[in-house]
């Protein structure tokens, strides 16, 4: 991580990455609703989700991925993974406050333009951090379009 690159953005955030892991927070669809009440389009918002296991009931609405998918090299081989990490998002919003080597690598290698965490995880992955949990997902919501807005990002 020594050469994390730093940013600004320079235009309206138009559109958001949502970077989600589902081991600990399971109300995804809640957070999405929440980002659309601020003012983001449906259509704008594209998420991937990280989950510990996998079972074979399970039908995701979203692509997912898992520990499975980062080999020996820190590489990531799911392709749908290295599609998110290579889109030029407006504003990547990294929805996990428990440090995991494979979304540490997604956020690290992500082309998103600005980065929004928790203040939980290492200090230079994002560009702006939230001090609260993932359960808080309103507080989180509120805290980071109140930002936004005194940014002049939104």
């Amino acid at each position: 991580m020594h050469n994390v690159k730093s940013s600004s953005l320079s235009t309206s955030i138009q559109t958001v990455g949502l970077l989600i892991d589902a081991s600990y927070f399971s109300e995804k669809e809640a957070l999405i609703n929440e980002l659309i009440a601020n003012g983001i389009p449906a259509d704008n918002i594209k998420i991937i989700v990280y989950k510990d296991k996998f079972k074979k009931s399970d039908a995701l609405a979203n692509p997912a991925f898992g520990a499975k998918h980062l080999n020996w090299k820190g590489e990531i081989t799911h392709p749908q993974v290295n599609d998110f990490v290579n889109e030029k998002f407006d504003l990547l919003i990294n929805y996990y406050d428990v440090e995991k080597a494979i979304l540490m690598v997604v956020t690290h290698n992500s082309k998103a333009q600005f980065k929004v965490g928790f203040s939980s995880i290492d200090k230079r992955l994002n560009h702006f951090m939230i001090n609260t949990n993932v359960e808080n997902y309103k507080v989180f919501t509120h805290e980071l379009f109140k930002y936004l807005k005194i940014l002049n990002k939104l």
